[in-house]
């Protein structure tokens, strides 16, 4: 970066708030108490961010007199389903080209199932008057090199011959037309397959649904072992016990309380700015009157979105791995990642030199080696799991909630039936293995988006054993 430009990023970042957006709310709801005692029911439900949430709500909606305990070991809402960008995508499968490379023979009854979920998320807000600014906008997959738009005009050519159709390829100019950039080359556009939507309000709305359901929910109570008593299980927390028939583990990135299906996922920090509103005038120098997600299409990728009250949410790019795996609290702030990433915001939008940022955050995605969910069931069928959304999971923890209630049922449904969700993810390797490795994927990925998008033998070589690195 110039020194002109470093300067210009570094001052659009003085007055940075170095927390979540969407977590700086005064309607933030309060904590509830934490648990104290034994407690008994039928559902425990581990984790209250989508996954958990989700999945106690369609409990009590499949059986309301089914008795079901939440716990969560912060508050709820605080962590991945808080800090995201707001992008609510039909796709289960990490975007159709992963689900067509992984699952070819059932990506049509995917591609149907997350457009069914997406329907019913949107009918969920609207059943449960969920306030969290969800808009059914579509995204737009933006090309700035001349071969991401060549990809892109071949990609739509496949996808339509095969029948998976309904995007539209957008040349520069009407490109430009829907969001200015003097960056954007082309794009293809999902008109209905995203929803946008307030992150932190859709869980504070999930969590008030269920309370009204009956769901007694416990916060700052971290589950911390798992046995099995009798028929069912004991989840152990810092002040008392939980006896529960059937466990459901919401944890996601968080250290699973089954201990095999840890090394399945690796935590990925990922990092976003928000902006300060926009005046009328810098939003018309834009455009977007459309208010679609957008992304940009090189393998170190952006992420981007309009707020309800029109800041500009400008993500991803570095995707940073902690050796050993393991959670710090202190990678959340990095401030070398905000001024790339605010630099980098300037050379896609010069018109809007002079827009400051009035919020800098991290947070960790649950990361597995083929970018989507994997599911499975521990003590005899009594517990049940899902993780590894690898940053779709705004939408696609609703379908993993369904999957675990039908394998706690032991239900044979259109779900369990899929390959995706009866098949496993490669795991992670141990130490120094995966660092390297990851390591070694980042660098050759930077590579390819500087050499028209050539893939290396190292890349090559991943791409043939189904691995990958995403944020």
């Amino acid at each position: 970066m110039a020194p002109d430009a470093m300067r210009t990023a570094a001052r659009s970042l003085s007055d940075a708030r170095p927390l979540a957006y969407w977590l700086d709310d005064p309607g933030k709801p309060g904590a509830l108490p934490a648990l104290t005692r034994d407690e008994h029911c039928d559902l425990l439900v581990v984790g209250g961010g989508y996954s958990g949430l989700w999945t106690a709500l369609i409990a009590k909606e499949r059986d309301p007199g089914r008795d079901v305990v939440l716990i969560e070991g912060h508050e709820v809402g605080w962590a991945a389903s808080g800090r995201n960008g707001g992008f609510c995508a039909a796709s289960l499968t990490h975007g159709l080209a992963n689900g067509l490379e992984r699952w070819p023979d059932e990506i049509g009854k995917l591609e149907e199932l997350g457009a069914r979920n997406l329907d019913a998320i949107e009918a969920a807000v609207a059943r449960y008057s969920l306030d969290c600014d969800f808009e059914r906008t579509g995204e737009i997959d933006v090309a700035t090199q001349p071969h991401q738009l060549d990809e892109l005009r071949e990609w739509h050519r496949r996808t339509e011959g095969l029948g998976l159709g309904g995007l539209e390829f957008l040349d520069r100019d009407r490109m430009r037309a829907e969001v200015d950039s003097p960056t954007f080359l082309g794009g293809l556009l999902d008109r209905h397959g995203v929803a946008m939507l307030h992150p932190a309000k859709l869980a504070w709305g999930l969590k008030e649904a269920c309370l009204g359901l009956g769901v007694r929910i416990y916060e700052n109570t971290r589950g911390l072992e798992l046995v099995r008593s009798g028929v069912g299980t004991v989840v152990r927390t810092p002040y008392g016990r939980v006896f529960a028939r059937d466990v459901a583990l919401g944890t996601n990135i968080f250290p699973s309380l089954v201990r095999r299906v840890r090394p399945y996922t690796v935590p990925v920090y990922d990092y976003a700015l928000m902006t300060e509103p926009l005046s009328a005038d810098q939003l018309a120098s834009v455009g977007w009157k459309n208010r679609q997600g957008l992304g940009d299409s090189a393998n170190q990728f952006h992420y981007f979105r309009l707020s309800a009250d029109n800041r500009i949410l400008w993500g991803g790019y570095d995707a940073v791995y902690p050796y050993g795996g393991r959670l710090n609290s202190a990678l959340d702030q990095r401030p070398e990642t905000f001024l790339k990433l605010a630099g980098q915001f300037f050379e896609c939008f010069p018109q809007l030199s002079g827009v400051r940022f009035s919020h800098a955050w991290g947070g960790a995605i649950d990361t597995c080696s083929r970018f989507s969910a994997f599911f499975g069931t521990a003590h005899r069928g009594r517990v049940a799991y899902a993780a590894g959304y690898t940053g779709l999971g705004v939408g696609a923890t609703r379908f993993g909630a369904e999957v675990m209630l039908d394998l706690l049922g032991g239900r044979e449904t259109e779900r369990t039936a899929l390959g995706m969700v009866r098949s496993k993810p490669m795991p992670f390797p141990p130490e120094p293995f995966a660092w390297t490795g990851i390591a070694l994927t980042k660098r050759s990925l930077a590579r390819a988006d500087s050499h028209g998008g050539r893939r290396d033998l190292w890349l090559r070589t991943m791409d043939r054993l189904g691995l990958g690195f995403d944020s």
